[in-house]
């Protein structure tokens, strides 16, 4: 395992103190200055704030950049899509000074964009709710029930339905994120297939290591082009104390020219405080890019 290059205590003993960072601008958390290149962010569900307004202003206390919000639940009906909700996360954005670092259908790995209607309807709603919050990536989800692996049926018409929505997300300048457990090869075939430049590879560094992929190779195969944006994401330890060398993965996005949205997700060690653990995740990682 590395070794984070930021210590627990380096950060617990930080002058400014963890009561005091709901007061700073996020610029100023930890000493760090935002980057041209990278932001910074987290995904809502990984910070116990799944679907909740709340989640920018933890946010703002952890010192993101933004947050990856959810479309919603089955049992709020994607509340996303309601212009109430979205006014409400528009207000909490300019109060704590946090972006909407990007959408995803969570919900999907539950209920299938492979097979079920009520997942089609919501990709295509989501292009709509992220032209009103000007945001530019939807990333969608494929596990569980909605796992695309080994499943060509699946897949057929997972391509089928993307087709049909491709072209609303062109209009509207939205991207379609693909998060799965497939490889670049794989992911790159139901690209080719839907033949549009909004639809893109969601990349989980941490999902790919697990399937055995050699992660850096596939960055820098997929390239800028067909990768959107990127999960920081390990399972069961923070950033940097884990199996994926973050340090080679600056590397391979430096040879492809990436730019923009890196969500930390997961990486929270068993027992251990999220709030914590995202201090230092937001800490470890920025150190690696900045």
């Amino acid at each position: 395992m590395m070794k984070n290059t930021i210590s627990r205590r380096e950060v617990l003993k930080s002058s400014i103190g963890i009561l005091g960072l709901s007061f700073l601008p996020s610029s100023d958390i930890l000493g760090y200055r935002p980057s041209n290149r990278f932001k910074i962010g987290a995904c809502d569900w990984s910070i116990d704030q799944m679907a909740k307004v709340e989640a920018i202003e933890v946010g703002k206390k952890i010192g993101l950049d933004g947050v990856q919000i959810s479309l919603g639940t089955l049992d709020n009906h994607m509340h996303l899509r309601q212009p109430k909700i979205q006014q409400q996360y528009k207000e909490a954005c300019e109060k704590f000074g946090v972006a909407i670092g990007g959408i995803a259908i969570g919900e999907m790995n539950n209920i299938p964009y492979k097979s079920d209607p009520r997942a089609e309807q919501w990709v295509s709603d989501s292009i709509d709710v992220a032209k009103a919050m000007g945001v530019k990536v939807v990333l969608m989800a494929f596990f569980a029930n909605g796992d695309l692996k080994n499943d060509p049926d699946g897949t057929k018409e997972t391509i089928r339905r993307l087709k049909k929505v491709a072209p609303k997300a062109e209009e509207h300048g939205v991207i379609l994120g693909i998060e799965s457990w497939l490889s670049a090869e794989e992911h790159m075939g139901i690209i080719d297939a839907v033949d549009s430049p909004n639809v893109k590879v969601y990349y989980d560094v941490a999902n790919s290591h697990k399937m055995g992929y050699d992660i850096y190779e596939e960055i820098r195969w997929l390239g800028k082009e067909h990768i959107c944006e990127f999960h920081a994401k390990e399972n069961g330890y923070l950033l940097g104390e884990g199996k994926v060398d973050f340090e080679e993965v600056r590397k391979a996005m430096d040879a492809i020219g990436y730019e923009g949205w890196i969500q930390i997700e997961g990486a929270v060690p068993e027992n251990a405080d999220m709030f914590e653990s995202y201090l230092l995740n937001n800490a470890y990682i920025r150190s690696v890019l900045t």
